[in-house]
């Protein structure tokens, strides 16, 4: 399922027409990043990682749309950012990913 989610949200940041080749290139990297450690979640919390795929899903397709609703997006990355809480001692390069990617995802409106 993780697998899926990411290859979607991989498809949306290839198609998107909002972004720069180099933003493309780090989100792209950024994902597949967060697959592995999201896979390596899901065995001990499985939850906790779908909500992590879930919330990157959204915060994507909202980074990424075309008329963008700053509020969503704000919103989505909030979101995004909270999945990952109290996994800051157990899985600190997770949480470093989610951060990279809210922070990423929030400049596409600047």
């Amino acid at each position: 399922m993780f697998k899926e989610t990411i290859a979607q949200i991989e498809e949306r940041i290839r198609q998107a027409g909002t972004m720069s080749g180099e933003q493309k290139t780090e989100l792209l990297k950024l994902l597949g990043e967060l697959q592995a450690e999201v896979t390596d979640l899901a065995s001990t919390h499985a939850d906790d990682a779908r909500s992590i795929a879930g919330f990157t899903d959204v915060s994507t397709h909202e980074a990424t749309r075309g008329q963008r609703k700053p509020a969503l997006v704000e919103q989505s990355v909030a979101g995004l950012a909270s999945s990952v809480h109290g996994f800051e001692d157990s899985h600190p390069r997770l949480v470093q990913l989610v951060n990279s990617i809210c922070t990423t995802l929030s400049n596409l409106g600047i």
